[in-house]
């Protein structure tokens, strides 16, 4: 799932009901209107429109100001989203925009009579689902009034962002003592850019493979080998968070932190989503190209011990799925996995739902109550269903579950992956789910191949989450522990009560203590003698944990 900024992590809405109040219906006869600047270029892409009640806008508003008019991942804001395909719009000549485009919650000339800010964004990447990219093309945000014979605006799109620049030009505004870590690590920070053979293969045109590698101190100026760790991103990541993270460790290892070992920080995000170094029909070849390519390469490259005693895998969330798989799909490469709230590891709780169960459905149990997605603070925020519908809008690419399907699914004839389920009404296709069951349903793979799976397997998987994890994946983790106990499993499972998806690495005010007592554990596996240090923060587990 996502990670904490929902760039970094899972594109969430809540969405109250609306009150019954209509606007009027000169509302509906006059359609919106949007349009390129006449002096400009054509562009084509996903046409997406928000619009906010002004009183929430202005509420949540910086210094007075509306920049921007989005639905918020964990903010509890009414409105409604509007998306459509652009084959082309030209400059000059407006697009109108009525009901026959998608939306939710409601239609345009459905939203209750009021002041609104409304925003039109032309995501020409067709990225959004994802994360958004500098390619997005938006208007202003500009208050209107439905209803009272009102007409509805022009909206012109002619606000664009910067291209993002190199990963080490840091922004001004950046405090000198952060610009100095980053400057302390550059020496020690190598980009990683390779092109697959086996996903070239696949795809038909060159795909990168990329990452970061981070050198611990003194690796220039010793004959030293070291530990090697593959850590990769969650949901709405890329390589740019990923060079972060890598500054990061290093400045950790160089203060004392961490210990030293070799980082290799691998960018998993893609067209689809996050692939999760899978193999997989749709997304081609991915744990294969790292096994056999790019690990291969980092051991002829760097010194690392290179033996899988001392190679290990680890991530968060998404990540932490992609590191337990890794650790369960080459458990001879690998000698321990670290993964952190990872997405569901068994199917009979993907987030709450039971996808094998009889009339299966995402949305609803079986009594007819809502399946949630998201809580905070003990409340829920948003549910299974509101999450899917607004991805639908957003568009068809990239959003967290097309991109689960993108990895899980079996292709359709269409050549696209088989949705596991109706968008509509949320109906469970029974022969993908039995598809994703017997292929990447990590609890099922490990009760039906225990015996060849344990000699190379057993204890390796040391797997940490939250028992308030914000997007109920402690349900899918509780699964996978009780499978692997069934078959005799070492089970190295901590479940730390009250932590949610985005704290679970806090303890005190050390937000980065779960950071330090992995990577220590990691040590320690791979350098039996060293002696861990006093002050390594500890985790509160639950009972039996």
């Amino acid at each position: 799932m996502s990670k904490p900024s929902l760039r970094h992590a899972l594109t969430v809405v809540l969405l109250c009901a609306l009150p019954a109040l209509q606007a009027s219906a000169d509302q509906a006869a006059t359609p919106l209107r949007v349009e390129l600047p006449a002096a400009g270029t054509g562009a084509s892409g996903r046409l997406l429109i928000n619009l906010q009640p002004a009183e929430l806008a202005e509420k949540s508003a910086r210094d007075g100001v509306v920049r921007s008019v989005a639905m918020s991942p964990f903010g509890g804001v009414t409105g409604t989203l509007i998306g459509m395909d652009v084959d082309w719009l030209a400059p000059g000549q407006p697009l109108a925009v009525d009901d026959a485009a998608q939306s939710y919650p409601t239609a345009l000339s459905a939203l209750p009579a009021g002041e609104y800010y409304i925003q039109a964004v032309l995501d020409t990447a067709r990225d959004n689902n994802y994360g958004g990219s500098s390619d997005d093309i938006s208007s202003k945000p500009v208050k209107i009034t439905l209803g009272g014979g009102r007409g509805l605006p022009l909206l012109v799109l002619d606000q664009r962002s910067p291209a993002p620049g190199d990963v080490w030009d840091l922004p001004a505004e950046m405090p000198e003592a952060v610009r100095a870590q980053y400057a302390a690590a550059k020496p020690h920070v190598r980009a990683i850019d390779q092109v697959s053979g086996k996903l070239s293969a696949f795809w038909g045109r060159p795909i990168h493979m990329r990452g970061w590698v981070v050198l611990p101190p003194g690796y220039e100026t010793s004959n030293a080998r070291y530990p090697v760790v593959y850590w990769t991103h969650g949901f709405g990541g890329d390589i740019r968070h990923a060079f972060h993270t890598a500054v990061s460790y290093w400045n950790g290892m160089a203060k004392g932190g961490l210990p030293p070992m070799i980082w290799v920080m691998l960018d998993e995000s893609s067209a689809t989503g996050t692939h999760e170094f899978a193999d997989s029909v749709n997304n081609g070849p991915w744990g294969a190209a790292l096994t056999e390519e790019l690990i291969p390469r980092i051991d002829r490259d760097y010194r690392t011990d290179g033996t899988a005693a001392s190679r290990f895998v680890t991530g968060h969330s998404s990540g932490g799925w992609a590191a337990l798989w890794l650790q369960v799909r080459y458990p001879k490469l690998f000698g321990g996995s670290w993964p952190t709230a990872p997405d569901s590891g068994d199917f009979r709780d993907f987030t709450g739902a039971d996808l094998y169960a009889p009339n299966a459905n995402v949305y609803r149990r079986a009594d007819g109550t809502t399946i949630p997605l998201v809580r905070m603070n003990g409340k829920v925020v948003a549910s299974f269903e509101q999450f899917a519908k607004i991805e639908a809008v957003t568009g068809p690419y990239g959003g967290q579950m097309a991109s689960f399907e993108w990895v899980f699914s079996p292709r359709g004839a269409d050549g696209r992956p088989m949705p596991l389920f109706d968008r509509r009404t949320g109906a469970v296709d029974p022969a993908v789910a039995s598809y994703w069951r017997d292929h990447y349903d990590i609890s099922h793979i490990i009760t039906r191949d225990w015996n060849t799976l344990k000699p190379d397997l057993d204890g390796k998987i040391h797997l940490i989450i939250g028992t308030a994890d914000t997007f109920y994946l402690d349900g899918g983790a509780r699964r996978l522990e009780a499978a692997m106990r069934t078959v005799g499993a070492k089970t190295g499972f901590r479940f730390v009560p009250g932590r949610s998806h985005f704290d679970l690495g806090t303890v005190g005010e050390d937000r980065r203590a779960l950071t330090r007592i992995i990577a220590w554990e990691m040590y320690k596996t791979a350098r039996p003698e060293a002696v861990m240090p006093a002050n390594l923060p500890k985790l509160e587990l639950e009972p039996g944990h």
